[in-house]
């Protein structure tokens, strides 16, 4: 069943054309690896899927329905879209873990809090830690357990382990994967070859902003 589809989708910006038409259909449990060359629209194409942009023409579809019929609050629940540069927020790291409770007006889990620290092999410690004094790589882990706090249906991905050394990227490669087995659908951009065959079973390639192939890898 098709959890998200590109209907002739483009996007210009600046009267340059960004994405032509692109057409594809995602179906709900896919993992997809999205590549292709530096400024071929790769991350404008997950901002439209999360309606963080709207498209200049065409339809974009979300489990059947166009994304601007959504309300905001029910699509940004259902589809969560995590940054290649992260992006926290407050003084703490425990400010950014709470923040996704309290717009939910509930009481923080702390069950889940300690499952997906543990995930990713950070200490509870880090929450107490400034922000600002945590390097790259830990700032991108500490973004995930926020995003992920609350499953969401739709996770996109947008280069999520580039500021990360090997050993963290194979912890958030195994999270991520961890959460495709849940039945949660990945739209993961990479520009590592061997990363983007090792757990997709589809792979797109945007190049110059159209849409080179889909293809099935497993």
């Amino acid at each position: 069943m098709a959890i998200l589809e590109f209907k002739d989708v483009s996007f210009s910006s600046d009267g340059k054309d960004i994405l032509k038409k692109l057409s594809f259909t995602i179906d709900e449990g896919d993992y997809v690896s999205i590549v292709g060359p530096s400024g071929s629209g790769k991350s404008t194409l997950l901002k439209l899927a999360s309606y963080l942009q709207s498209p200049t023409s065409g339809a974009i579809i979300f489990d059947g329905k166009s994304l601007e019929d959504y309300n905001p609050i029910e699509l940004r629940q259902a589809i969560s879209y995590c940054f290649q540069t992260p992006h926290l927020f407050g003084d703490k790291v425990k400010d950014n873990i709470q923040f996704p409770y309290d717009i939910r007006h509930l009481s923080l889990d702390q069950t889940r809090v300690k499952e997906l620290f543990e995930l990713f092999k950070m200490d509870l410690s880090y929450l107490e830690q400034d922000v600002k004094k945590l390097s790259g790589g830990e700032k991108q882990r500490i973004a995930l357990i926020r995003q992920l706090l609350f499953e969401p249906r739709l996770l996109l991905l947008d280069e999520v382990t580039s500021a990360l050394d090997s050993v963290n990227k194979e912890i958030v490669e195994n999270v991520i994967a961890r959460l495709h087995n849940k039945g949660i659908t990945i739209l993961w951009i990479t520009h590592d070859s061997s990363q983007s065959k090792k757990y997709a079973n589809k792979r797109l390639t945007i190049v110059s902003g159209e849409l080179e192939s889909m293809e099935e890898i497993k």
